[in-house]
């Protein structure tokens, strides 16, 4: 089995193609290793892809219409993850076009990539930022999702109803997974665990927004790992039109799913995680709510569950252990 992953230098992307280099799947990884962050850590997750045989890497962007064309031609892809896209909340509110580029254009190719190749299977990576301003938790994917307060979480919307027009279409299997808060080494230096964790290793002050009256859904990323390939094996099937339609459920072979802890974490509790691990105490700066924010995250995986064998283990203490850990080896402090 040929396998596309797209995204192959991204945080998820890259652990999940380890993973699936390490079950001896051929993989295919893209990326268009931009410097939206630190080019080189990009560069050494691929480096930890390099040894396997069954590893092949391009670069590319999935905006580029004609290198996905030529892609395409190229290959012959069974399932893809497509886990490419420009990610960031905050980002997107000073930087419009590139989510446009990314997220949407580039989704499409993806889409239509899928559909030349008549995919067994196309996963994607939505975010549990499209619930937006719900205000009822946990957050189910039953629930609608028509409020997001970002550009970045209305490209995950329409990713979706994207998804589900080529489904219904074309008949492509697709999953879009809803991921909470994702931490753990080799993380994104623009995510609140790498910047706590550099803040207190270096004693500088960290920015605690909404005077640390919020909560998240940390999910580690082993754990989200388990919930992508455990995913990919719940194929969605056509049926017969549901008398109730909702936002999680559709006559196409189509789904979206929660991936999350399930047990949101105070973000002082975080803070705190992250002290001990480090054997140091934060500068905290308590600050206002940033734009684009939310106070709280909790997923319902009830559904998942119900498909599959998803079932998180890793505690808080346990995930910031491996973060910090991590840290001080990388850049061998």
């Amino acid at each position: 089995m040929t396998i596309l992953v797209t995204g192959a230098a991204g945080f998820i992307g890259n652990e999940l193609a380890l993973h699936l280099l390490s079950t001896g799947s051929q993989v295919v990884g893209i990326d268009n290793l931009n410097d939206y962050y630190d080019v080189q850590l990009k560069q050494d997750r691929l480096a930890r892809l390099a040894s396997f045989e069954n590893f092949t890497f391009v670069k590319m962007g999935i905006e580029d219409r004609t290198a996905v064309t030529a892609l395409a031609d190229k290959y012959h892809f069974e399932v893809i993850y497509h886990l490419a896209a420009q990610a960031g909340v905050r980002y997107s509110i000073e930087n419009p076009a590139t989510y446009i580029d990314s997220n949407l254009v580039g989704f499409a190719n993806i889409l239509e990539l899928a559909r030349q190749h008549e995919v067994e299977h196309l996963i994607y990576a939505s975010s549990s930022s499209v619930y937006g301003e719900n205000e009822t938790q946990p957050f189910s994917e039953h629930h609608a999702v028509d409020h997001p307060v970002s550009l970045y979480a209305a490209t995950k919307k329409a990713n979706e109803v994207m998804a589900h027009s080529y489904s219904h279409l074309y008949g492509i299997p697709t999953t879009g997974l809803r991921f909470f808060t994702v931490y753990g080494p080799w993380g994104r230096p623009d995510m609140a665990p790498f910047l706590f964790s550099r803040a207190i290793l270096q004693g500088t002050p960290i920015k605690i927004f909404n005077h640390g009256n919020m909560e998240r859904d940390f999910t580690y990323i082993d754990d989200i790992v388990q919930g992508i390939v455990a995913a990919a094996g719940a194929i969605p099937v056509r049926s017969v039109k549901p008398t109730k339609l909702s936002p999680a459920n559709s006559g196409a072979p189509y789904q979206v799913l929660n991936i999350g802890n399930s047990q949101p974490v105070r973000l002082m509790d975080f803070i705190a995680a992250l002290e001990k691990a480090s054997g140091m105490e934060a500068e905290k700066i308590y600050m206002d709510m940033q734009a684009g924010d939310v106070p709280s995250t909790y997923a319902d995986v009830s559904l998942i569950q119900e498909k599959t064998d998803y079932r998180p283990t890793t505690d808080i203490q346990t995930g910031v252990n491996e973060v910090v850990k991590w840290y001080r080896q990388y850049y061998k402090i």
